[in-house]
């Protein structure tokens, strides 16, 4: 087996330092929200107006889900903390797509297998990104 290199990326580490960050933040929603708008103020303008669409589309199909951020990501927990969705950038870690992650918090359950991550590159499809997070929260 060849010998692989165990050093994380430069995106890798700052994912590590986001998510020691987060874990310290003060848990009011006000504060939390705040940094889900700052990291999408951080991201590619093409990439800000998907995630500004998902934030909203969020806040008004499940205003009962905390926005927080997850690794220095857009995310969205349960009233038990659990993540349901998170929002991550293509330019995050260099990637060919932007997508939306489903987590163990969302009820997408169908049979034995079923998608938990689409990517995005425009939100042309408003509908079915609208059903699957109405679906998510039940």
């Amino acid at each position: 087996m060849a010998k692989t290199d165990k050093t994380l990326s430069a995106a890798e580490k700052q994912a590590v330092k986001d998510r020691a960050k987060e874990l310290r933040a003060s848990q009011k929603k006000e504060k939390l929200e705040q940094a889900v708008l700052e990291k999408i103020a951080e991201m590619t303008e093409d990439e800000q107006a998907v995630a500004r669409r998902v934030h909203a589309m969020v806040k008004e199909l499940a205003p009962d889900l905390t926005a927080k951020t997850m690794y220095g990501m857009p995310a969205y927990a349960d009233a038990d903390g659990r993540t349901v969705l998170m929002f991550q950038a293509a330019s995050k870690f260099g990637t060919r797509y932007s997508t939306i992650t489903f987590d163990e918090g969302a009820d997408l359950d169908d049979g034995t297998m079923w998608p938990i991550s689409w990517a995005l590159t425009t939100i042309t499809d408003a509908e079915k990104l609208r059903e699957l997070v109405a679906r998510a929260v039940g």
